[in-house]
């Protein structure tokens, strides 16, 4: 347990020091700005960079473990919408972020640092397969709901443009494209350029952790939302065991992979989703509360699992048998 311990300590530390670093100092939420461009254009890039460069390429292209993945990622989504919408008579904007509340974690700015950390450099190269194709969905269907809805005020064509846009021109993906190239090409970095994707990729786990305890503080909880109580067990319960049980029967992946997919789906819902529902103006102040609640509960959910993982409590090949049988 003290391995656990170690581990989460720091990660949340660093959560809780940003909290309460910006309840004492007084800034306006501004002050976060430059901050968060830093995290998100520089310093998480180069951490990608870095591990998927050296990356052997035929690892990158595991298409069964995307789509396990994205299959258990959108099936939380379809099951949370149809909740909110069928039963508690939410519309088709506001079911869309309460999906997504269930199935986008925080796999950007928690996702590398936690998984790094757990089961070493291996986990890279899953972290960013669950990163770049997630996010591809979430950019993409999530402004199609919207058209839907009735709240994407875009014609057909532009929209489609600014999906692609946001889609390829975002640093994570770009990063990962880019290392990709240098991985096939088997280009090897000059020492004083590496060195600078060595400092920059150092700092992304502190600050981009850090960022995020000073982004709960300045969103404080006004009241607790009754979806909640449907939203909370999906994303910190049902997301990590659907995608347990994917893992187990698609395919035949390696233990760091199954974990680290695992671990990425328990991660609390991600600020992402505030932005999202900010962006749209529908469900706001209660997409705030959830991406603070599940982060909260997150810090026993989370050791839970990292205990059964460190443990040997939960088994990697969850259908060994079965496997065995169908390949004999």
């Amino acid at each position: 347990m003290s391995q656990i311990t170690a581990l989460i300590l720091p990660l949340f530390g660093l959560i809780f020091l940003g909290y309460v670093t910006a309840r004492l100092v007084q800034q306006p939420s501004d002050a976060l700005g430059w901050l968060n461009i830093f995290v998100l254009y520089l310093a998480l890039p180069a951490l990608f960079f870095k591990l998927l460069s050296q990356t052997p390429i035929e690892e990158l292209a595991r298409m069964d473990f995307i789509l396990a993945s994205l299959l258990s990622t959108y099936s939380i989504f379809a099951i949370v919408f149809a909740l909110a919408v069928i039963v508690a008579r939410a519309t088709i904007a506001a079911g869309t972020i309460q999906g997504l509340a269930a199935a986008y974690g925080n796999i950007g700015y928690m996702g590398p640092s936690l998984a790094i950390l757990a089961f070493g450099e291996k986990a890279a190269v899953p972290v960013a397969l669950i990163f770049c194709f997630e996010n591809i969905m979430h950019f993409a269907i999530v402004p199609c709901m919207m058209a839907v809805s009735g709240s994407e005020k875009h014609p057909l064509p532009t929209l489609a443009v600014l999906i692609a846009r946001r889609i390829f021109l975002h640093p994570f993906i770009l990063a990962t494209i880019a290392s990709v190239a240098v991985a096939w090409l088997n280009i090897s970095i000059p020492d004083a350029p590496q060195r600078l994707i060595d400092y920059l990729s150092q700092a992304a786990a502190p600050c981009a952790l850090f960022a995020m305890g000073v982004t709960l503080a300045l969103r404080p909880l006004r009241r607790m939302p009754a979806e909640l109580s449907f939203i909370v067990p999906a994303k910190l319960i049902a997301h990590p065991l659907l995608v347990y049980l994917a893992m187990g029967l698609v395919g035949d992946f390696d233990r760091t992979w199954i974990f680290t997919a695992v671990l990425l789906a328990s991660l609390p819902t991600a600020t992402n989703v505030f932005v999202l529902a900010q962006q749209y103006e529908t469900w706001v102040e209660r997409a705030s509360a959830t991406v603070l609640v599940t982060t909260i509960l997150s810090v026993i959910t989370v050791t839970a699992l990292l205990y059964a993982i460190t443990s040997g409590l939960l088994p990697a090949d969850l259908f060994p048998n079965a496997r065995n049988a169908a390949g004999g």
